[in-house]
């Protein structure tokens, strides 16, 4: 089966699955697993300390691969400048940035001119249309399903998908809900021209930072085990059901505000939790119920495509 898409073709890649952002896990080891894999692995850059660490983590991920990926900038979550980040990306020619979680304009600016190809996460119809008005080179849609921050509107990725595939003319990448074979197929189907990944590539043996609690919690996840925290803030978010979360939403019921929840859904709470399973929160989207395993990343994508070719070949 070919696997030709205008998202390969877009990004250099040999088949249409990219990885998600994963604060404060995709470092150089994921990230080039993943592009090696014929994927697009990508780096968290606004989960690093600064921009001397962003450019290493750039030339380990280029001593470890020649495959093309990319640097992913969560700016609306971290509170600070983000600029002296993008930049290195620009300096280094990274092939591609991806934005989530806030206005993209600042970002797609800053590298307009430039070789680098843009994606944009959004979570509506109406923020893919704005992302493809700024330049956006693609979008990725998230639907309610997915893990970390969400949209504020309930729409699942079945729906959301192919509202926005009619919606723009850029590629659309379907992300929540997504780890296997047959999700892969579910999105082209759907009109979409490729996938984003995040929950399913913590359970990977490359992503070594995420703890071996955690990866196990996933193992053990049911379809019901994810809880969506943050509501009370307009900033939806998907994470693992556990004690600290159950924690967080009745104190959103009592209506503490950001004063009173910043301690439970900081960095280092959530750090606490993948790294060392220690109390704290890790986020994980609802395909955590379908994740069994932690093979190596190369052994996960070569099953998905396995998958898939087996699913096309069943409707010939």
């Amino acid at each position: 089966m070919k696997w030709e898409t205008p998202v390969t073709r877009l990004l250099g890649i040999r088949y249409p699955i990219i990885q998600g952002g994963l604060a404060h896990l995709a470092y150089s080891e994921l990230a080039s697993a993943v592009s090696n894999a014929g994927g697009l692995g990508q780096l968290t850059a606004m989960s690093m300390k600064g921009p001397d660490e962003l450019k290493q983590e750039i030339q380990e991920v280029r001593r470890k691969t020649k495959c093309p990926f990319g640097v992913n900038f969560a700016i609306g979550q971290h509170g600070r400048p983000f600029e002296d980040m993008v930049q290195v990306a620009i300096d280094e020619k990274v092939q591609v940035v991806s934005v989530t979680g806030g206005n993209p304009k600042p970002v797609l600016d800053m590298v307009k001119g430039t070789a680098i190809k843009t994606l944009v996460l959004v979570a509506a119809r109406r923020q893919a249309e704005k992302a493809e008005e700024l330049g956006a080179d693609a979008v990725m849609v998230v639907g309610h399903e997915g893990g970390g921050h969400l949209g504020r509107d309930d729409v699942g990725t079945l729906v959301l998908t192919p509202q926005v595939v009619d919606s723009v003319s850029v590629p659309v990448i379907a992300s929540g809900g997504i780890g296997d074979g047959r999700g892969l197929m579910a999105a082209l189907s759907l009109g979409a021209d490729g996938i984003e990944m995040g929950t399913r590539f913590i359970a990977t043996k490359e992503c070594s930072l995420a703890g071996d609690a955690y990866k196990q919690a996933l193992i053990d996840a049911n379809e019901s085990s994810t809880s969506v925290i943050k509501r009370s803030l307009k900033t939806p978010a998907r994470a693992l059901k556990n004690s600290w979360t159950d924690e967080i939403l009745a104190l959103e019921d009592e209506g503490v505000g950001f004063e009173g929840l910043k301690s439970y859904i900081d960095g280092k709470a959530n750090k606490s939790y993948i790294y060392e399973g220690k109390e704290g929160f890790g986020w994980a989207g609802q395909v955590a119920a379908r994740i069994q395993d932690v093979p190596t990343v190369s052994e996960l994508i070569t099953r998905m495509i396995g998958e898939a070719e087996q699913i096309r070949a069943s409707w010939s």
